[in-house]
């Protein structure tokens, strides 16, 4: 055991106490504790170096869940998705209609109410049965179809992060933050204009919330690497279009 000298003791009571009245009276930043300590490191990083680590830790896992908005060619589309390499599972809201995606592989299934599904029609009553029955199913989305294309990138989990991790301007770092109880470092780009991004520093550094440039959708981002199951609904719960889908 080393000894303590009673000098070098009562010079760390006096500065601890120095340091509780500087405190106290609003003083100053020498006294408070490194908010990087324990962590892993990355709040210390230049504002590049954080995002391209949140980059790849995304990268470096099967599994996410996101939830938010998305606004792309002036509409708003509510997220609540959870996603990994082989698909995805989960719902999607926009003008005030509800549906839910599912893709596993190529394929892709809607499955919404009787209202998506009368959307276009003439209102008889045979429309009218026709979307009843579609209601209670999943309906399997044509490949060729438009609605193909506009709605498959909400389930591919590479396709949707390389998009929107993505900032765009001159990056710098806004402080540390916290989400959903976890400990934060905050990247902006063009203060703000270019986005901002907030990446954990406990663990490894995953991005947990995305504010989009232009604000064009903000996003949480959680359950990294948690999987969960994927598969086809059974052929009792799935049926076939057979044409064009309405455009909702």
């Amino acid at each position: 055991m080393i000894p303590i000298s009673p000098g070098r003791t009562r010079r760390a009571t006096l500065a601890g106490a120095v340091c509780a009245l500087l405190v106290a009276g609003t003083a100053l930043t020498g006294c408070s504790e490194d908010p990087n300590e324990g962590t892993n490191g990355v709040g210390r990083l230049p504002a590049d170096q954080i995002q391209a680590k949140a980059q790849k830790a995304a990268a470096s896992v099967g599994t996410v869940r996101l939830h938010g908005t998305v606004v792309t060619s002036g509409r708003t589309y509510t997220l609540d998705m959870r996603l990994k390499e082989q698909g995805g599972i989960g719902s999607v809201t926009t003008k005030g209609e509800t549906f839910r995606l599912l893709r596993v592989d190529e394929e892709l299934f809607l499955k919404a109410d009787a209202a998506f599904w009368g959307q276009g029609s003439s209102g008889g009553t045979n429309d009218s049965k026709a979307a009843d029955k579609l209601a209670a199913k999943y309906v399997k989305v044509p490949k060729g179809d438009p609605s193909y294309t506009k709605f498959i990138g909400f389930t591919d989990k590479n396709v949707l992060l390389s998009g929107l991790l993505t900032l765009h301007g001159e990056l710098a770092t806004d402080g540390h933050h916290e989400q959903g109880g976890v400990r934060t470092v905050r990247v902006t780009a063009d203060e703000g204009a270019g986005g901002t991004l907030d990446v954990s520093i406990e663990g490894k550094p995953y991005p947990l919330r995305l504010e989009r440039a232009g604000e064009a959708g903000t996003l949480t981002f959680s359950a990294w690497g948690t999987d969960f199951p994927l598969e086809k609904p059974a052929k009792g719960e799935t049926l076939d279009y057979g044409k064009q889908l309405p455009t909702s």
